[in-house]
């Protein structure tokens, strides 16, 4: 089966996460290697207040992983995050495959060098509005 490059996006019960950072996030990525996923990159993206509350929690803490995972796998990681305790919610989308590398240097906080010849591609692919007429 093939394997697909995931972007999810977990919102964690920050009381958990405040107590003890490094064990909520090794169980973020063992969510993902328990299904025979593979972790790509990994990070804290922000702690906010929520729009609403969610199971009494008013702030979440946002947890932003890229995962190389099989596509069948998926329903089983859904099923991990609801029994998993700091998980409030979450979120995977599918990564379009010409943008998995600087999705992952932009996650690592990596810069990534766009070469000129892609640059003046750019360029000459860039459509400008048309204009409208009013009648």
């Amino acid at each position: 089966m093939a394997r697909n490059v995931y972007e999810t996006l977990f919102i964690l019960d920050s009381n958990h996460y405040s107590r003890d950072p490094g064990s909520v996030s090794a169980a973020v990525n063992a969510l993902l290697e328990n299904i025979g996923g593979t972790v790509l990159a990994s990070r804290l993206w922000q702690e906010q207040k929520l729009a609403y509350p969610i199971d009494g929690h008013q702030k979440g803490t946002y947890w932003l992983t890229y995962a190389e995972v099989e596509s069948t796998r998926l329903p089983e990681l859904n099923r991990a995050c609801q029994l998993s305790e700091p998980v409030l919610r979450h979120m995977t989308l599918k990564v379009d495959p010409r943008l998995v590398e600087p999705m992952l240097a932009h996650a690592r906080g990596e810069t990534v060098a766009v070469a000129d010849d892609e640059a003046a591609d750019d360029e000459s692919a860039r459509v400008e509005p048309a204009e409208t007429a009013d009648a």
